[in-house]
């Protein structure tokens, strides 16, 4: 017949166990950037409103408040994200404003 099975650990001997615990990695949150909004003399300011609410998750009196301070001081913050989700709002955002032969223009900017 087989051997009988040895206990595990041998019960006989002395025997240290001892665990090996991996540090954690760091992880670090993701840079943010801004979503820059220009002015421009063509776009009319519906289609800004109605681009913020849409794509920039607005409400209407957000919309109009950032479309006023983008008509007077020629730029204004749409949101701040990482850079994946702010290179496509602004895609998405540029891509409607083409369609409709406006010439609005968005930019990211680090935050």
């Amino acid at each position: 017949m087989s051997e009988p099975k040895k206990p595990y650990p041998p019960e006989d001997e002395d025997l240290e166990i001892s665990v090996v615990v991996r540090p954690r990695p760091k992880t670090r949150k993701p840079s943010m950037y801004k979503v820059l909004m220009l002015n421009d003399d063509y776009t009319p300011m519906e289609f800004v409103v109605h681009v913020l609410e849409r794509f920039f998750s607005k409400n209407r009196e957000e919309a109009t408040t950032i479309m006023l301070h983008v008509h007077q001081r020629g730029v204004g913050v749409c949101g701040v994200f990482t850079y994946e989700v702010a290179e496509s709002k602004v895609a998405q955002a540029m891509d409607l404003a083409r369609q409709n032969q406006h010439p609005l223009q968005c930019t990211i900017e680090k935050a």
